[in-house]
């Protein structure tokens, strides 16, 4: 399963469409002598205001980065800056508390991890994803955990020997 954020990504979209498209008016639109001094707009300066826009739109881009891939042996977060892959046996639960702006991965050496691509500004969808990932976390956390009841016979003769 594929969890993206939907919002984020349209807002991201739609601002990065329009600050390439100001930049690039911008860098049309400059020419001649600025003001009634002797400094001028030239070629190289069009150019750096379009490769401006361009950059400033892949930046803007970014923010749209995050995802979460998840399957039954594990979870992989990408956020803005890094990424996680993480096996289920290390998250000891999938969180969105209230007021949260998104999920978390609380893992089983008390850290905790973002999970950027579950937004609390995409609701319902943001819902069925953290109930989606909860459902694999519970099923493969179900399958590893041990069947039988008795303990292993290294650890009966440790407790044996303290007690």
């Amino acid at each position: 399963m594929t969890l993206r954020p939907r919002k984020a990504r349209i807002v991201c979209g739609i601002a990065a469409a329009a600050f390439l498209v100001v930049f690039v008016a911008l860098g049309l639109a400059l020419s001649g002598p600025v003001n009634s001094g002797p400094a001028t707009f030239g070629t190289g300066d069009r150019i750096a205001m379009i490769v401006l826009g361009v950059l400033g739109a892949l930046g803007i881009l970014m923010l749209a980065r995050p995802r979460v891939d998840a399957d039954a042996s594990g979870i992989r977060v990408r956020n803005l800056v890094g990424g996680f892959e993480l096996p289920w046996s290390a998250v000891r639960a999938v969180r969105f508390n209230r007021g949260s702006p998104w999920a978390s991965l609380e893992l089983a050496d008390d850290d905790v991890v973002a999970v950027m691509a579950v937004q609390a500004a995409d609701k319902e969808y943001a819902l069925q994803g953290v109930r989606a990932l909860r459902a694999l976390h519970s099923a493969a956390t179900a399958a590893q955990a041990p069947t039988g009841s008795a303990p292993p016979a290294a650890s009966a003769s440790s407790e044996a020997a303290s007690g």
